[in-house]
């Protein structure tokens, strides 16, 4: 037995999909209108959404915050793993891609949950900390401007209650992060994102392969 993570090749992550996807036909239908796309390459996989639901239903959030929204895949099954009477606050500035989003929220059933602020997030999570919203938050999840994700961690770990889970996604950025050739602002900031996470002993930290690598950290 190897301690090393098994290589998912294609056919693997076929029968990955084959035997553990459980994707409702709302879910299907707004990841297929995203993928005809130019600009796809930004929606999570399947895979990754199922896991956030997951998270979201394991630990009972109630109170949630979403940083990079898109076409709304993953606030959607957050909204769907939270109870009625939960509250997603998600933060994007692109009106043409959520109205996308909004559309598929009314559809679930969840847009009563979901409160949209159009603003560039820092301001938004900024704001929520001035208006005393600090430690009031059970989950986050992050997708959005890799150069600000360590802007980001900073303003929801502050959001955060003790025991709360921030989760952010690209973190392995299609592999870059290992090749020293690679010197883009992205690729640099999340291996700066990574670095300084890995000992940062505010939380508990565990990186997943799944997708393009998603960062769990729980606040102490």
């Amino acid at each position: 037995m190897s301690n090393l993570q098994t290589p998912i090749t294609c056919e693997l992550a076929a029968y990955i999909r084959s035997v553990s996807l459980r994707e409702p036909d709302l879910l299907r239908r707004l990841r297929e209108e995203t993928a005809v796309r130019a600009d796809s390459g930004m929606q999570l996989s399947p895979e990754q959404g199922q896991f956030l639901g997951m998270l979201v239903r394991l630990m009972g959030a109630k109170r949630t915050l979403e940083v990079g929204v898109f076409t709304g895949l993953s606030s959607l099954h957050v909204a769907l793993a939270m109870p009625h009477d939960g509250r997603l606050i998600a933060c994007d500035v692109n009106p043409e891609t959520t109205a996308i989003a909004r559309r598929y929220w009314r559809e679930a059933g969840v847009d009563h949950k979901i409160e949209l602020r159009l603003a560039p997030a820092i301001d938004t999570l900024d704001a929520l900390l001035h208006d005393g919203a600090a430690e009031s938050f059970d989950f986050a999840f992050v997708d959005a401007d890799k150069e600000n994700y360590g802007h980001y961690f900073e303003r929801v770990l502050k959001l955060l209650r003790p025991g709360g889970l921030a989760a952010f996604d690209n973190v392995l950025w299609h592999g870059a992060v290992i090749d020293e050739a690679v010197q883009d602002k992205d690729t640099c900031a999340i291996r700066e994102f990574n670095a300084r996470l890995h000992v940062d002993e505010r939380v508990l930290l565990s990186l997943v392969a799944i997708g393009d690598g998603l960062t769990l950290a729980l606040k102490r």
